[in-house]
């Protein structure tokens, strides 16, 4: 199983992170943090995974519907993704700013149902975060490297169930969602160093003592080494522990296959276009 925390823009100084797992005895046990500082680098190691595994990715899948249709893009959601893959950010943000302008104050943004009820940033927001450019960037290379995304992705597309490809999973993840159950609203990271605080790190280690002990609603504890613990205190940017946060959101879905559900956790209802937050 594997966590991503995913940036539209990744570099040595903010890569992107990838924690590698898998469960054992009860707990999901983290193996290795893997960093990236390019979305060449990405790609190209997706593409050497041949195992096969089931990973979380921290960036949305899908675009509003109300957005999609104001829009007159394909309301199919590979056609819609072949789509907003051509266009470049310039042209994203001019669509999406226009569709702004045009609603009244408060409303200015559609969401996905999935963004409201998991408190998450409207998939088409472009700064702040930039999700909407996160989606661009990620969504295309995890199609050319032939993951599956369940729900979205038609099986009348994928490799068949017996290539390595289709053994291959990704589900949207969304940290923030597992670390606002623990926390509420302190805030555990900050990009901005002199944002960097004291209280910030005790509320990662607070985080970190509630994951290993299972003390949240997805019923898994974490297991980590001294070096490991150490190392997800330490970073304040918080990059790495939400690439733990997403390792258990794959985590808690691949239970629920085990149990008899092939759709991973995600509801029945979910809107085939829009795409779901695993666990929300």
């Amino acid at each position: 199983m594997l966590g991503c925390d995913f940036s539209s823009a990744p570099s040595r100084q903010k890569p992107i992170v990838i924690a590698l797992g898998a469960q054992l005895n009860g707990r999901v046990v983290l193996s290795k943090l893997v960093k990236l500082g390019s979305l060449q680098g990405y790609a190209e190691w997706l593409g050497q995974q041949p195992e096969p595994w089931l990973g979380a990715f921290d960036l949305p899948f899908g675009l509003p519907r109300e957005l999609v249709e104001t829009l007159g893009w394909p309301t199919d959601w590979q056609a819609c993704m072949t789509h907003y893959s051509t266009l470049s950010r310039a042209e994203i943000r001019a669509s999406f700013a226009a569709f702004c302008d045009a609603r009244p104050v408060g409303g200015k943004f559609a969401h996905r149902a999935t963004d409201r009820l998991a408190g998450s940033s409207p998939s088409m927001k472009w700064v702040n975060p930039p999700v909407a450019y996160m989606l661009h960037a990620g969504v295309p290379l995890l199609l050319q490297a032939g993951v599956h995304l369940p729900g979205l992705h038609p099986v009348a597309h994928a490799a068949p169930a017996t290539a390595p490809a289709r053994q291959r999973l990704a589900l949207e993840g969304y940290p923030g969602l597992l670390a606002r159950e623990v926390l509420g609203q302190r805030s555990y990271k900050s990009d901005d160093k002199a944002r960097q605080t004291p209280d910030r790190m005790i509320a990662r280690k607070d985080l970190i003592t509630a994951l290993e002990q299972g003390h949240t609603r997805l019923g898994l504890r974490l297991k980590l080494t001294h070096a490991q613990r150490d190392a997800l205190a330490d970073d304040a940017r918080g990059d790495t522990l939400d690439a733990v946060l997403c390792l258990l959101q794959a985590a808690w879905a691949q239970r629920q296959f085990e149990a008899g559900d092939a759709r991973y956790g995600l509801p029945a209802t979910m809107d085939p276009l829009e795409g779901w937050i695993v666990t929300a």
